[in-house]
């Protein structure tokens, strides 16, 4: 038999709580989502009951393993029937709980004169602070269900949230209070700011009946509480765990307070200098994040930076070699296809397309000067932060090794400076080239992955493909095509 019900502690604090207001959460797998959806069966047999749970985007819901897919779990057992392109499930009894997303500062006007009785919010810290008070002015009802918010967050340091937090949070630490967890705390606004109270008659007493005071509470969760997931995924605790600093103190330990910082995504220690790679590398390429700008007297522009990172057979990686340099696009050009022939055909070479307009012709132009190369390109995605996370977590692994040269100690001056250092030339290029060695195969034939290393350290190139024998269904002459035949013809067999 199916049963629903939350977990035994936070989860259940949640579902109890008496609040106008209750945000659940504060760091990764503390069972935020599940507990938003359970809030809603509270009210399901009032046909009249009218609920929205927003995350940010739309694609966001529909992610595998989302919202979306969580609430096929659950609300499906209670005989609701799923609107897909309205995102909306309907109850037996009429209730209706809608999934919906707000992207755009201005979709929250597209609420406007609605009625709802609980508003939710799933990872409210994503959220504006103008869309989540335009949205509280909405939840309201004459269906009789109890009018209510209900949110869900993870930490971020820079959201409006930390500071509506605050009284929850320790501000030296930046750590959840744990006696305060789930205490209810009362506020008016007055003007364009909230007014705090620990009593409800307080706030009257001082604004008067005109401002009806709301109470809110924060219940803090980590991702302990949720045993289910743990007994179900035990090694999700590790994953939290080989996140990058910053990431890894607010998603695991719920750190309201930590950012990104020099020293945070990269540190000199983390790195073991060696004097070459070993024989075994097994994947090599030559990243350019690349710029256009020559160096003049009283300017201080990015500069084209040329990184080589190799992988060796048991996974780690090694930068092998930095090149810098300041000159126009035509020079970086040639540049990229002189340091090509010396790194070798056996050396993907690597870079971002810009994506204006131009950068497609610039990308395509690049690569026939680089003819006869493994050229991979594509749009990068993503700001640099997020980019240079996994590269980040290897590094503060000792996963990443320096061959020893004159330009460690600048590279690493870079590395240490990011983000908040002017440049980060250092930072795309080597988070680019271990994105293109994660690619299938790292861009090179699985034949290729499985030979033994050649003199200097560079693979062999990749065995010629073999090719399927096919016919093709459309005759251009008497007999059937025999792909086979013609190859051998031409040669290509």
């Amino acid at each position: 038999m199916n049963e629903l019900r939350p977990q035994a502690g936070k989860q259940e604090a949640f579902l109890k709580s008496s609040a106008d207001l209750a945000i659940y959460g504060g760091s990764a797998g503390s069972g935020k989502s599940f507990a938003l959806l359970l809030e809603q069966l509270y009210d399901i047999g009032n046909g009249g009951f009218r609920s929205v749970i927003f995350r940010r985007t739309v694609p966001m819901i529909r992610q595998p393993g989302g919202l979306l897919d969580t609430s096929e779990q659950v609300f499906r057992l209670l005989g609701a029937k799923l609107n897909q392109s309205l995102l909306e499930w309907q109850f037996p009894s009429g209730a209706n709980v809608k999934l919906a997303g707000m992207e755009l500062e201005s979709d929250r006007f597209s609420w406007q004169g609605s009625q709802i009785a609980l508003i939710c919010f799933d990872e409210v810290q994503e959220f504006t602070e103008p869309q989540f008070w335009f949205l509280f002015s909405r939840n309201r009802s004459m269906s009789g269900a109890r009018t209510r918010i209900r949110a869900t967050c993870n930490p971020d340091s820079d959201s409006w949230l930390r500071s509506f937090l605050a009284w929850w949070i320790d501000d030296a630490t930046g750590l959840p209070i744990p006696e305060r967890s789930g205490v209810l705390r009362w506020f008016v606004r007055d003007g364009d700011s909230l007014v705090w109270g620990d009593a409800r008659a307080e706030l009257v007493e001082q604004f008067g009946a005109d401002f009806e005071p709301k109470s809110a509470t924060f219940i803090a969760a980590r991702v302990t509480d949720n045993q289910i997931l743990l007994k179900q995924d035990p090694a999700y605790v590790s994953n939290l765990k080989s996140l990058p600093l910053v990431e890894r103190e607010r998603l695991l330990n719920g750190n309201w307070n930590v950012r990104a910082a020099a020293g945070n995504y990269f540190r000199r220690e983390w790195f073991q200098i060696v004097d070459s790679a070993p024989a075994d590398i097994v994947a090599r390429v030559r990243f350019w994040d690349r710029a256009a700008s020559e160096q003049r007297p009283g300017t201080d522009p990015d500069a084209t930076v040329g990184l080589l990172l190799s992988k060796d057979s048991a996974g780690s990686y090694y930068v092998e070699n930095v090149i810098k340099m300041f000159a126009t696009p035509g020079a970086v050009t040639q540049a990229m296809v002189n340091t090509a022939h010396h790194d070798g055909r056996g050396t993907m070479v690597a870079f971002h397309q810009d994506p204006a307009s131009a950068g497609k012709f610039e990308a395509e132009a690049t690569s026939r000067a680089l003819d006869g190369f493994d050229v991979r390109f594509n749009t990068a995605t993503g700001d640099k932060e997020t980019r240079a996370k996994p590269v980040s977590a290897q590094c503060e692994a000792g996963n990443v090794r320096l061959v020893r040269a004159a330009w460690n100690d600048p590279f690493l001056r870079t590395l240490e400076n990011f983000p908040v250092g002017k440049h980060d030339d250092e930072i795309d290029a080597m988070s680019g080239a271990h994105a293109a060695l994660l690619a299938p195969t790292g861009g090179w034939d699985a034949a290729t992955l499985k030979q033994i290393a050649v003199g200097g350290g560079l693979p062999q190139l990749a065995a010629p493909r073999l090719f399927v024998p096919r016919y093709c269904g459309q005759q251009i002459f008497s007999g059937p095509c025999d792909v086979v035949n013609i190859m051998k013809a031409r040669g290509l067999w």
